[in-house]
């Protein structure tokens, strides 16, 4: 992670240095002074950083911690695939006309789904497959609301000569963070010999992210106002 931090600090010097030689950076340095898209690719990362790896924790919790099978931990991620749907088929048009205030109410939702997900996990046993995919598509429907306008949200105040700069910003954003993930954590105290402990653990992580990516969509919409 310091290596990363210290390659991109290099990186935006040597961009700096680029365009003060009147040569063309890879990126419009104009947009780093634009106080609404830098914190719009704030709330991006921490947005990605816990959505990607949160199926993968679910995944090998349901394998590894519950012991239930493969296609059977799989259908359980169907409910969560048509929450989403549903929610981004409206999400979009309700942004719009309100604006943030949609994806900060969907990361609300996903917080409250992490929340019966550790709840559910905590008081029963063993919870079923179909008992989880229930509480699955509440996080689901919460991301559908965040993710579909996300990317036109972030990129709002991107003047279209910076589109394709601005873009690419928000791509490489969302890649670092779902790279970066939190699935480790959750690998980390399994190995120790608890995997509903690292479950937990992982949906605090995952619970925090969502949370900043909320905090960061409300300080760009003061931006935007």
């Amino acid at each position: 992670m310091a290596v990363g931090v210290a390659i991109v600090a290099a990186f935006l010097r040597l961009e700096r240095a680029v365009a003060s030689r009147g040569g063309m950076p890879l990126i419009d340095l104009a947009l780093l002074s634009d106080a609404a898209f830098m914190r719009g690719l704030y709330a991006a990362f921490f947005f990605f950083f816990a959505n990607l790896s949160f199926y993968l924790v679910m995944t090998m919790f349901m394998q590894r911690g519950l012991h239930i099978p493969p296609l059977q931990a799989g259908m359980a991620f169907v409910p969560l695939a048509l929450a989403f749907v549903i929610a981004s088929r409206h999400s979009g048009a309700r942004a719009r006309h309100r604006g943030t205030r949609v994806l900060i109410e969907g990361c609300a939702v996903q917080v409250v789904g992490l929340a019966v997900l550790v709840l559910t996990v905590a008081t029963a046993e063993a919870p079923a497959a179909p008992l989880l995919a229930l509480v699955l598509a509440i996080f689901g429907y919460g991301q559908g609301l965040v993710m579909a306008p996300l990317s036109s949200t972030v990129l709002s105040t991107v003047k279209p000569a910076s589109a394709g700069s601005g873009a690419g910003m928000y791509g490489t954003t969302a890649q670092i963070a779902n790279a970066a993930g939190v699935a480790a954590i959750f690998f980390a105290i399994e190995g120790a010999g608890s995997a509903r402990l690292a479950l937990f653990a992982a949906a605090a992580l995952f619970a925090l992210s969502i949370a900043a990516c909320a905090a960061f969509l409300s300080w760009m919409r003061r931006a935007i106002a």
